[in-house]
């Protein structure tokens, strides 16, 4: 590898304008097949800064720090993760699992840190951040004192950076099973085999906002382990939790039993064919959380994705009583904000209801979504209340 590489002003542009990623297409030679921390540096040879620098992914570069005087070392990874664990100290009142470090939101690219309690979850998601995993685990080790470190590298994200997938334990000891508190629900975390890292945190506040106005009869729909049902049952009267996985809705009845309640009931459907055949039974909820996986994986994939949640948007609407309240997200990225809204505006034309925008949400503060980096943010969330 050369001592620096080599960039067009296009790909000098994107930093100098605030994204952190520079595209393989931009880079002025090959600046060899090793992955780890390059200089980076303008054709004319101005020093843009430092950069991990992965051979096989399109994102050739992802920007480290500016300062072309700075050293990449053990002390730099330090500082920068205890700035993002700084930010979050509030946290630690309200909820034991969060976010630790939001990979290009928190200028840690391609790095995420997740805490369930006395553990962290990391994930390295880039060849060039793999180089440094030492200084990443020692700094973890030593500024959050986990009683164990575990990588979810299984995410298909490393397969693009020709990186191995699998689940591996770095440090000390990590259960299969770890309790969590948020906002005083207590849930079971699967760190090993759960979605994402074990739960999804970035709907934490979300939930909270559900349960604040559940009322009546309620349903989560695409419960996976009932997170949003938990927070409904403290407020409604009955909660249906929907789900398609018999192992995702046994985990969503222990985390009831967690907490002592006894108004939660699971089902186990194909949500697009219970929501129809609810429709037609004529049945009414007054607090319905919708939260479906992201329908759009890819661009090419989102002309069907919109198709989607249209139609599951539309029937959980139907299925509102008067006055009550449907919270709708979607975490699909290639899903903007404009496209959900257009979405939603669709769907409520469809569904022949009158319903008014009461809020719209996005990430909570520990996944931070930066301005000009629209990759940070996915979460789109809306609260609607049926006036009619």
């Amino acid at each position: 590898m050369s001592d620096a590489v080599l960039v067009s002003a296009r790909g000098a542009g994107r930093w100098l304008r605030g994204h952190p990623w520079i595209f393989a297409t931009d880079l002025l030679g090959s600046p060899g097949d090793r992955a780890g921390v390059v200089a980076v540096r303008e054709r004319n040879g101005r020093p843009l800064g430092w950069a991990l620098y992965s051979p096989a992914s399109q994102i050739a570069l992802r920007l480290l720090d500016r300062d072309a005087g700075a050293t990449i070392d053990a002390g730099w990874w330090r500082a920068r993760i205890a700035a993002a664990i700084e930010r979050r100290a509030a946290l630690a009142t309200r909820a034991t699992a969060h976010r630790l470090v939001h990979g290009e939101g928190d200028a840690l690219p391609s790095l995420v840190v997740d805490r369930y309690d006395r553990w962290l979850v990391v994930q390295f998601m880039s060849a060039g951040l793999e180089t440094c995993r030492g200084a990443v685990v020692d700094a973890l080790r030593d500024l959050a004192e986990p009683a164990g470190i575990l990588a979810r590298n299984d995410a298909a994200l490393r397969a693009k950076e020709q990186l191995p997938l699998g689940v591996e334990l770095l440090d000390g000891s990590v259960p299969r099973e770890i309790e969590v508190t948020e906002h005083g629900v207590r849930y079971l975390a699967a760190p090993w085999d759960g979605q994402k890292t074990g739960a999804f945190l970035d709907q934490r506040e979300n939930r909270v906002a559900v349960g604040a106005v559940a009322r009546g009869r309620a349903l989560d729909c695409f419960a996976y382990h009932g997170s949003f049902a938990l927070h409904l049952a403290g407020g409604a009267r009955e909660v249906t939790a929907l789900d398609s996985s018999g192992p995702a809705l046994e985990r969503a009845r222990a985390n009831a039993a967690l907490n002592g309640f006894t108004n939660l009931t699971t089902v186990e459907a194909d949500a697009f064919e219970w929501l129809r055949e609810a429709e037609r039974r004529r049945e009414r909820f007054d607090t319905i959380a919708l939260d479906p996986p992201a329908f759009a994986k890819n661009k090419p994939s989102l002309p069907a994705a919109v198709r989607g949640y249209t139609e599951v948007n539309l029937r959980a609407m139907r299925l509102l009583a008067p006055g009550g309240m449907l919270f709708t997200a979607s975490c699909s990225f290639h899903l903007g904000r404009p496209m959900f809204l257009d979405m939603l505006q669709q769907a409520a034309q469809d569904s022949g209801r009158r319903l008014a925008l009461r809020a719209f949400t996005g990430q909570p503060s520990d996944h931070p979504e930066v301005l000009g980096i629209p990759e940070t943010g996915y979460i789109k969330g809306a609260m609607l209340e049926a006036l009619e």
